[in-house]
């Protein structure tokens, strides 16, 4: 029977057709339906995964948190079920949480004494000279004008005991030829890399700071000026960074060059942040900046460049693996929600216990909960490892074949699970690259990669970074051969 009859007969042809012709067809038929229900089963399950994809949030992949922000809506949704009966946590400090008191500036500039002028009873002004209360109240204001145009007149003289001609010093927060004062210069260049200011409100701010007119070509200069003085120190830094650390964090994100992806690499630890401009992201790159090997531990991703790198030891990140999972439970397959509700369980209760610890650093019951964590690790892996599909098989099979790498922190808790040293130190370029689109030349990505190294490293050492940009100006003027270290 052909396959073009069957969508043409009608009831009249069918009862004049043979069993036989009829049996054909109804196999036919048979054989299509089975073919459009394997067809449908096979489309739903794309489907599943789409909407997976596209209910990914910050909670269940690697997308930043500000990207949450576009799902929310401001009508409430009144059919959504209560996840759980526990009432939600409000906003603000919580229940046991250590507040903090403001203790003052630490500093008086000035002082003023409000004294009364007339006497609201008797309209007299003889007040007694010694007051009978006084109350003290510190404040912080602006001044009028922040920024105070000075002008100095160098003098020349001739020395009566010699005879020679002697010219007075410039002072050291000048530099000659140059309009900005250095302190100035240096606060331009923590508005431009860490204000994340463009240079058309640089203006404005210094207009309403001064009403200062400053040309865009000025500003840019300023900056490069300021980067030029910092150089010699992100290289000190570089070097010292490739010398063995007990810990460091590693991470990288995209730049884009003219339109072109580059990378922006950076290794952290609570000390210092070294960022580094580069063309990829392979394994050259992290040997180009650790060395080819590195005897300390390094806590990452699970990206595959650093897999196989020569290093002492590495602590994968655990919150990176909890997303994984999270991501496992909405998927659609055998187990794949009691796997992933498993594992979520147990790096829940590890980040918990790892957290009590950093707090209390008790190391008797750390150790005990540890050995019987790792039984119950063990035991969980075991039961579900045979049972799990593909994308489920692949994390426990990382859990198994790499579990000194997942687990590190266990035996040695000065590691810590995550690698929120190496992702938090990013925020801050990655705010950048948002507000500017990027470089327009490599050269100028190394320029900014140097910017954040030094901001973000005296933010982790708890300096001020306009003095260390202004230390750095003024050793560069008159070639200085110390200048401000970034070393902790």
């Amino acid at each position: 029977m052909g396959k073009d009859l069957l969508v043409k007969l009608e009831r009249e042809t069918l009862l004049q057709l043979a069993p036989e012709q009829l049996v054909d067809i109804i196999v036919e038929q048979a054989i299509a339906i089975e073919k459009l229900n394997s067809r449908i089963l096979e489309l739903e399950e794309k489907v599943e995964k789409l909407k997976v994809s596209r209910d990914l949030d910050s909670k269940t992949s690697s997308k930043p948190p500000s990207g949450d922000i576009l799902k929310k809506t401001e009508k409430k949704q009144q059919d959504k079920p209560e996840e759980s009966e526990a009432p939600k946590r409000k906003p603000g400090g919580q229940l046991g949480h250590r507040g903090k008191t403001r203790k003052g500036f630490g500093r008086v500039d000035r002082c003023e004494i409000l004294r009364p002028e007339n006497c609201v009873y008797c309209g007299q002004k003889a007040f007694a000279t010694v007051a009978v209360k006084v109350e003290k109240q510190c404040i912080a204001q602006l001044v009028e004008r922040p920024i105070e145009i000075v002008e100095y007149q160098r003098q020349t003289c001739v020395c009566e005991c010699c005879g020679n001609l002697q010219a007075s010093h410039w002072p050291e927060e000048i530099i000659p030829g140059q309009d900005l004062g250095v302190k100035l210069q240096a606060f331009l260049g923590w508005a431009n890399n860490y204000a994340h200011m463009p240079y058309e409100k640089q203006q404005e701010m210094l207009w309403e700071l001064g009403q200062i007119e400053i040309g865009l070509g000025t500003l840019v200069a300023t900056n490069e000026r300021v980067e030029k003085a910092i150089e010699p120190s992100v290289l000190e830094l570089s070097s010292w960074v490739k010398q063995t650390q007990p810990n460091v964090h590693v991470d990288e994100t995209p730049w884009s060059v003219k339109g072109v992806k580059e990378w922006l690499w950076v290794v952290a630890n609570s000390e210092f942040c070294l960022f580094t401009a580069a063309d990829t992201r392979s394994r050259a790159e992290l040997e180009a900046i650790l060395g080819a090997e590195y005897t300390g531990v390094i806590s990452s991703d699970d990206f595959s460049v650093y897999n196989g790198y020569a290093v002492a030891d590495q602590q994968k990140c655990l919150a990176h693996l909890r997303r994984h999972f999270k991501k496992l439970i909405q998927l659609p397959g055998l187990h794949n929600q009691a796997i992933g509700e498993a594992f979520v369980d147990l790096i829940d209760e590890a980040f918990r216990n790892y957290a009590q610890w950093f707090e209390t650093l008790e190391c008797a019951s750390y150790n005990d909960w540890v050995n019987q964590f790792k039984s119950k690790l063990q035991l969980t892996v075991d039961q579900w490892i045979d049972l799990a599909g593909a994308t489920a098989g692949n994390l426990l099979r990382s859990l198994r074949d790499k579990a000194n790498q997942w687990w590190y922190f266990l035996d040695n808790p000065e590691v810590p699970p995550d690698n929120n040293q190496a992702e938090r130190s990013l925020r801050l370029a990655v705010t950048k690259r948002k507000v500017s689109g990027g470089s327009r030349s490599i050269e100028r990505f190394q320029h900014t990669a140097n910017l954040l190294t030094v901001v973000q490293t005296c933010r982790r050492q708890g300096r001020s970074v306009i003095d260390f940009f202004t230390q750095a100006l003024v050793a560069d003027s008159i070639n200085y051969q110390s200048r401000p270290s970034l070393l902790p």
